[in-house]
């Protein structure tokens, strides 16, 4: 199996998942920023490097894993990578914070132009794109009367969707349309992600009903903000 996330991710969207063989994967953080635990079919995959230390290239460079978090995995117990004990462990050795457990999805790109009149956007205060440039690179945002959709490149330098209706706009479809749009908006026809809160049924609705396909469970580790 490709021993780095990138790699991985590339993988599963060319439709290669992990084996489902009921093991925990350990690959290094692919940057200073990203890291966390992804849980697919009977697998999962731990980017996090408990030492705060990255290789040259923030490849694979010899290390083993953590002994004490391995520990905390018993053997056959498929939750435990995304339970509380062993998140809190990781969250404790890496000095983060878990942001939320959410549905990771994905779709392959749309040609053409989106269904959408779009206007691009460079305004950087919007809440969305504020919290956007926390954690994406490359962040563009486009606005129809409503809604916004942006995309960004983020966990391991994939590229990212997300989503927002105003209150006074939903219920139309307008979250469904935004998605979609961002399929014909990912450059270089590369795959796009989305990452939903499961309780948010509405978003979880809309993205499935735009193309987007479940793939498995993210929780991301942030760093501890001052103040």
């Amino acid at each position: 199996m490709t021993s780095t996330l990138r790699g991985l991710l590339d993988d599963v969207a060319r439709g290669a998942f992990p084996p489902a063989d009921g093991t925990v994967t350990f690959v290094p953080q692919p940057s200073a920023r990203d890291a966390g635990v992804i849980a697919f079919t009977a697998h999962t995959v731990v980017f996090a490097d408990p030492t705060g230390t990255l290789g040259d290239d923030g490849g694979a460079d010899g290390r083993t894993p953590d002994a004490g978090l391995r520990a905390l995995l018993p053997p056959g117990d498929l939750s435990a990578p995304l339970n509380p004990p062993f998140l809190t462990a990781l969250c404790a050795r890496t000095g983060r914070a878990v942001n939320n457990i959410d549905l990771l999805t994905l779709a392959d790109p749309l040609p053409g132009p989106p269904p959408l009149a779009l206007t691009e956007t460079t305004d950087r205060s919007h809440p969305r794109l504020v919290r956007a440039l926390r954690h994406r690179d490359d962040v563009r945002a486009w606005t129809v009367p409503g809604g916004t959709v942006l995309i960004g490149r983020g966990v391991a330098g994939r590229w990212e969707a997300a989503v927002e209706v105003e209150p006074g706009a939903r219920g139309r479809g307008l979250g469904r349309g935004l998605a979609r749009a961002a399929r014909h908006l990912v450059p270089n026809g590369e795959p796009l992600w989305a990452q939903i809160a499961p309780g948010n049924a509405a978003s979880v609705r809309a993205l499935l009903s735009a193309g987007f396909v479940p793939v498995g469970a993210e929780a991301l580790l942030v760093r501890h903000e001052a103040g």
